[in-house]
């Protein structure tokens, strides 16, 4: 099958290229060093995305050279040239930094020219420019933001990938279906490299990889015609993360934009989870609403709203989580303490 080769190439790719890749990087003295927003105490060898990027490169290669994608090649080609710029400008943020402005002006110029080809291939209202712009823009910051704990980017690569794979297959668009596989499958082969011994780190130009290609599928998807549930319930619980993350800071009268570590995935890490239970919790919530999202969007009305309520439930408890487990903890010292 096509799609399986596809899929098997583009894992083959992201397991191998880091052997050649992180040399280089020890060379290039690409370190990731400890900062108020990180959640590990030692420099590490970053810009590993950079492999994640080749390898999805090859993918979308080997969709079009297998037959995978046979129409709309336009619009992979589109979504393509989107991550790759985004990747191209995280890269140049791992090697030397970049001012806000320029950042932003940058994310935000790939995702209007990446849009607007987009909306003249799908025959879209331009009035769509500017909220799809902003989204890639703001997926691709919220990506960096959440990437902080090692295993969390690679298993949301994994999870929205494969939810976009199938929302291609039920919506009958084979770009989207190779798109998510793409981005499932160089996401998967980096997760050893960075769970094991010795372990590395996307860096901005993975981080922004991340962002990008779920960004563009799901701007894409959505100017096609993908059933919006299929397209945001993916990136629900990440964005959520930062947006309550974001106005917590505000209330507390706190510099918003200033570094931090204060995201609800790094909280968890603060009440006892490890990295690894702190990526599975934001794993698990991210799959609950994807299949709430899927049956939500073509169940009768009442199934539907029952799908939203508990999908809001499920958002919910997780952004309360490490305040509840806090309080737990603390009532049951209460009552552990000896009688005098």
């Amino acid at each position: 099958m096509p799609l399986v080769a596809v899929a098997g190439i583009t894992l083959l790719a992201s397991l191998l290229l880091p052997f050649a890749v992180k040399p280089w990087l020890v060379r290039m003295g690409v370190v990731d060093v400890p900062s108020a927003r990180s959640s590990h105490v030692t420099a590490t060898i970053r810009g590993m995305g950079v492999a994640a990027a080749l390898a999805t490169v090859i993918g979308y290669a080997a969709a079009v050279l297998l037959g995978v994608v046979t129409v709309d090649r336009s619009v992979s080609a589109v979504v393509l040239c989107i991550i790759a710029a985004c990747a191209a400008v995280g890269w140049i943020e791992d090697l030397r930094g970049l001012s806000i402005g320029g950042r932003a002006g940058a994310q935000l110029g790939i995702g209007a020219a990446g849009s607007a080809l987009l909306i003249v291939l799908t025959g879209q209202s331009f009035w769509w420019l500017p909220l799809a712009a902003v989204a890639i823009a703001a997926y691709v910051n919220i990506a960096n933001f959440m990437d902080g704990v090692n295993g969390i980017s690679g298993l949301h690569g994994v999870t929205a990938g494969t939810a976009y794979a199938v929302a291609g297959m039920l919506a009958e668009q084979p770009w989207l279906t190779a798109g998510g596989a793409v981005l499932a499958m160089s996401f998967l082969g980096f997760l050893p490299w960075n769970l094991g011994r010795g372990s590395v780190f996307l860096g901005d130009v993975g981080s922004y990889l991340l962002g990008a290609s779920i960004a563009a599928l799901a701007v894409a998807g959505f100017l096609g015609g993908v059933y919006v549930e299929y397209v945001l319930s993916p990136i629900l619980v990440y964005a959520a993360d930062t947006g309550y993350t974001l106005l917590r800071r505000i209330k507390a009268g706190e510099r918003w934009y200033a570094s931090h570590r204060e995201h609800v995935y790094q909280r968890l890490t603060d009440v006892g989870f490890s990295h690894l239970q702190s990526a599975g919790a934001v794993t698990l919530c991210t799959i609950a609403v994807i299949i709430l999202g899927f049956v939500a969007a073509t169940a009768s009305l009442p199934v539907a709203a029952l799908c939203v309520v508990v999908a809001v439930l499920v958002l919910a408890l997780y952004l309360a989580s490490p305040d509840l487990i806090r309080r737990r903890r603390r009532r049951s010292k209460v009552t552990r303490l000896p009688v005098t």
